[in-house]
């Protein structure tokens, strides 16, 4: 049987197996931020060079900047998070509590300083409607997957705006950033398995989440389980056809923009009897990949985002009604985004000097002590 959360993280690693990969990670996290630091007279005249033969972006220099400047944060948050392992001995249950807000404060703050040291370097901004959805907790926040940089929305947008301490479902390859392994293993969040042939323990470990669920949290789960793209799209469509579910296939088939929501955690979740808020958004599409950012895609974007809260009562309880639920809203994102998409303008994006690069950024949420 599985141990409680008690305030840790729901993925239990064996010890051996996390030393050995911190073993690695951090001293090659040092060393990548000490070498970028150290040749940046170098890669500084040859990204200016590479951008003088492409127009107005200068994204090479962009790319190049926003790496050292993930590196800087990577390596405050290992320093910090350290300092706030060794303040926490010894750990009674009032140094255990501090100890959890702590970590909740240095998650949101390397994630909100990521986030707008992104939007000033790329040039990107945020807007949101329907943010009120957000503020009252407990709720499961459904969220669309689009690239790596949308996993800091939830914490940008819920954690420092509202103070909602959330526990994340993560696939497990992103413990191999220093940062989400140390301080995302000490609150409650799953890093999950992808293809584990034990997809029921990857279930219970989800399930989990949602112990003592109450006032001031929240669980965030992207549905999709990964990044949409055109391929993994006609991959999960294939694996229904498999399956033999046409019902499920039928719903799916309809989805243009996101991937049909994997079942076995979401529903499991959906068990809880939370609040649900759907999220939708566009403009993290142009950070799906490293060629993305260097090609230029996010400079200038406008990041939107749109929320919606179903109230718990209004969820069926049997099962082939909760999942023609689940894909009606699913495909009310689909839908959102493809409204979206469809009215962006290229000639609209902004570079340095807009108005628009020197907006405000969202709230900074405080340190607790």
């Amino acid at each position: 049987m599985d141990p409680p959360i008690d305030g840790g993280s729901a993925t239990a690693d064996p010890a051996l197996a996390t030393f050995s990969r911190r073993l690695v990670t951090i001293p090659a996290y040092f060393a990548l931020c000490l070498l970028a630091i150290v040749t940046a007279p170098l890669w500084i005249p040859l990204a200016a060079l590479a951008d003088a033969r492409r127009k107005g972006k200068k994204a090479a220099l962009r790319c190049l900047v926003f790496f050292t400047y993930y590196l800087h944060c990577e390596v405050a948050g290992i320093v910090v998070s350290t300092a706030v392992w060794l303040a926490s001995f010894p750990r009674t249950r009032g140094r255990r509590e501090r100890y959890l807000a702590r970590n909740f404060a240095l998650e949101t703050w390397w994630a909100q300083t990521l986030f707008e040291g992104g939007s000033r370097i790329f040039g990107f901004r945020l807007e949101t409607q329907g943010e009120e959805a957000l503020a009252a907790s407990p709720f499961l926040l459904m969220l669309r997957h689009a690239s790596v940089a949308d996993t800091l929305l939830g914490a940008v947008l819920v954690q420092a705006r509202h103070g909602t301490r959330l526990r994340y479902v993560l696939k497990r390859e992103l413990l191999w950033d220093p940062c989400l392994d140390l301080v995302g293993n000490r609150t409650p969040n799953y890093f999950v398995r992808r293809g584990s042939p034990d997809s029921a323990r990857e279930i219970r470990g989800v399930t989990r989440l949602a112990q003592d669920l109450g006032p001031g949290d929240g669980i965030l789960l992207y549905p999709e389980g990964t990044r949409f793209t055109p391929e993994k799209s006609a991959r999960a469509l294939a694996r229904l056809r498999e399956s033999g579910d046409t019902g499920i296939l039928a719903l799916a088939e309809r989805l243009r923009h996101v991937l049909p929501p994997r079942l076995g955690g979401t529903l499991a979740l959906l068990d809880r009897g939370v609040d649900v808020v759907f999220g939708a958004h566009t403009g993290f599409e142009a950070a799906g990949t490293f060629w993305d950012l260097w090609a230029g895609s996010l400079v200038g974007r406008v990041i939107r985002a749109s929320f919606w809260r179903v109230p718990a009562a209004e969820i069926p309880a049997e099962r082939h009604a909760r999942i023609r639920w689940l894909f009606e809203h699913w495909a009310r994102v689909d839908a959102w985004v493809g409204a979206e998409l469809a009215r962006e303008q290229p000639t609209a994006l902004r570079f340095e000097g807009d108005p628009a690069d020197s907006a405000p950024p969202p709230r900074r949420q405080p340190w607790p002590w």
